[in-house]
């Protein structure tokens, strides 16, 4: 099978005519191509250009092959990305791109996907000081992507609108276009990315001037990495656009990904021992640089018995876990993760500082007296005792949020969510120390139903219907079953939002459509393994086992929610964090308005 063809365009500025003419020549004369990705400014710079962009946008002249783009600014960006993100068909996970009209695609964030074979990664929008709803990259976008580098398999394409800061070290400078000889320009925080992700190819926009650096080669690898730079559409040299047909690296053997051409330099983001220029030794920067990154991704592979072993593992931190297991070189922290959870900047967990200072969005001390969301803390070897004074969900606790608290019942009790998504986003935790709702006595499964129909009333008398999940993980220590009321015109769209997100990730939920679905999960429930499992209006579950090395998103349930309620912003909990007077009132409101529905009345 041939492999796929594939169009690169630097900033197009909405000068959709000239570049679909072009791609339309090109496809035609040396065609046929299976996309096009456009790197840099996407929209117009001024507003007497729309006319022609929207002639696109509003399917009145077609675009000629898919388009994906991830220069989301410009004049009209905002009113056409509103319109894309409140589409019903982009709601959930589309890590491969919200259609925005036919054959036009915006990649959002950053994520990763697979085309024609190839992995694609991409960071959309620019670094900016001030937070953007559109336009700008967030740290959580970012921490996305040093999450995905830690995953298996080779990036064939890194898309970014900024160049890397660096890219000309080591370059041949008669190469170098004059007008980016200082090498320390562009952005740190994507030669970060690049260094660590290592993609075969990585593009580029945003410096007006096309640039072919010569392949470096990457460190702890064994292929080499190709820059380009692209030009804008319309410049006077009449070159923004380049053209490659690449093998994807899954079909690749190790021989032909090992092939290095013979101007390949050294990576640029490496520094020679000035010290020791015999042995052709390599040194990364020292952390006060910022032009590289904030922790050392050169000993990434060191074992935990060498001197950096003590690192903390990203992925870990960030998700709760790791594909790689035991074989992780990194440390799996518990108690760091329950800082991260709280709010806590990863480098300052991992070193101790962090250099982006006051501009960083994260906190830069350790969290103890109860900020952040409840986590689910690992306990102690000493005993459930001990556990439970640990515990965020233990009524025993003085860690326990009480302020959170609306109603408890025998076996169960109801909270607030920390961070809630939406308004009467409520908890239904077991009173005993339990991972899991399945580990309860059976005499418990009583109580915990009169809990859900006793909600599912509340909200129906409110015109919305409720979603109910919890995901069962082999290292949490006390179980939550969350509960999220949805309109009710959204009910019917529940099911098929999960499925999609399930299809996204690779795998296909086991549906359960009977009054007997959760007995039927408890009886076949497998301590050995995780589970999540979903219940969505009209009583259809959706159950899906976790093996022990799966790759599986810890807020997963949260993430779809927030995507079927056309609020993404609020898929990370962190930016529906509330004072603690709001979460009293929320709270206190609740209890008033769920007074004559609530079963221990």
């Amino acid at each position: 099978m041939a492999p796929p063809k594939i169009l690169f365009c630097g900033d197009v500025f909405g000068r959709l005519n000239q570049l679909f003419k072009r791609v339309s020549s090109v496809n035609k004369s040396a065609g046929p191509f299976d996309a096009l990705l456009c790197v840099g400014q996407f929209f117009p710079d001024f507003p007497d250009q729309l006319e022609e962009f929207n002639e696109y946008i509003e399917d009145r002249s077609k675009i000629p092959i898919p388009t994906y783009f991830i220069g989301d600014y410009g004049v009209g960006a905002p009113k056409t990305l509103s319109a894309a993100s409140k589409d019903p068909m982009n709601q959930g996970f589309k890590m491969d791109g919200l259609k925005v009209c036919e054959n036009l695609y915006w990649l959002r964030g950053s994520g990763k996907f697979t085309l024609h074979g190839l992995s694609v990664a991409y960071l959309s929008g620019r670094q900016s000081a001030s937070a953007q709803q559109f336009g700008t990259y967030s740290q959580d976008d970012v921490d996305s992507l040093r999450a995905l580098a830690e995953e298996p398999g080779l990036v064939d394409i890194f898309l970014t609108n900024e160049w890397p800061s660096g890219i000309t070290n080591r370059a041949t400078a008669s190469d170098v276009p004059s007008v980016i000889l200082d090498s320390s320009g562009g952005d740190s925080t994507v030669s970060e990315l690049v260094a660590e992700i290592k993609p075969r190819y990585h593009i580029a926009g945003t410096m007006g001037v096309f640039y072919a650096r010569e392949p470096y080669i990457n460190v702890d690898a064994v292929h080499v990495t190709r820059f380009f730079g692209l030009a804008p559409v319309g410049n006077k040299d009449k070159q923004f656009m380049h053209a490659i047909s690449p093998t994807p690296a899954s079909t690749m053997s190790t021989s032909e990904l090992c092939t290095k051409p013979q101007n390949a330099t050294l990576s640029p983001y490496i520094v020679v021992d000035k010290a020791s220029p015999t042995d052709g030794a390599t040194k990364r920067p020292d952390d006060s640089d910022s032009q590289y990154w904030r922790y050392d991704v050169s000993r990434k592979r060191q074992k935990h018995g060498d001197s950096d072993g003590d690192k903390l593992c990203f992925k870990y931190v960030s998700s709760g876990s790791c594909p790689r297991g035991e074989k992780c070189h990194f440390r799996h922290d518990a108690d760091a993760r329950e800082q991260s959870l709280r709010g806590v900047c990863f480098d300052f967990l991992n070193k101790g500082q962090c250099e982006r200072g006051p501009d960083c969005n994260f906190k830069h001390s350790f969290q103890e007296d109860g900020e952040g969301f409840p986590s689910r803390r690992s306990g102690s070897a000493t005993g459930s005792s001990n556990r439970s004074k640990e515990c965020w969900f233990c009524l025993s606790s003085p860690s326990v949020e009480s302020h959170l608290i609306t109603t408890i019942g025998e076996h169960y009790y109801c909270a607030l969510a920390k961070g809630p998504l939406v308004q009467d986003h409520m908890l239904i935790v077991p009173v005993e120390h339990s991972p899991n709702t399945f580990s309860l006595p059976s005499e418990c499964e009583k109580e915990l139903s009169r809990y859900q129909s006793s909600l599912k009333a509340y909200f129906k008398s409110q015109g919305k219907e409720v979603v109910f999940f919890e995901w069962v993980s082999k290292k949490a220590t006390h179980a939550n079953l969350q509960a999220v009321p949805i309109p009710s015109s959204r009910a019917s769209s529940a099911e098929d939002i999960f499925n999609l997100a399930a299809k996204k990730l690779g795998f296909k939920f086991s549906t359960i459509k009977n009054s007997e679905g959760r007995k039927m999960l408890r009886m076949h429930f497998d301590r050995n393994f995780g589970l999540f499992y979903v219940e969505v209006p009209g009583g259809t579950i959706l159950s899906h086992g976790i093996e022990e090395n799966e790759k599986f998103p810890a807020q997963f349930g949260r993430e779809v929610m927030a995507g079927l309620l056309n609020i993404a912003d609020k898929a990370d909990w962190r930016n529906s964090q509330l004072s603690k007077d709001e979460e009293t009132k929320m709270a206190e409101g609740f209890k008033s308005r769920f007074k004559e529905y609530d079963p221990n009345s």
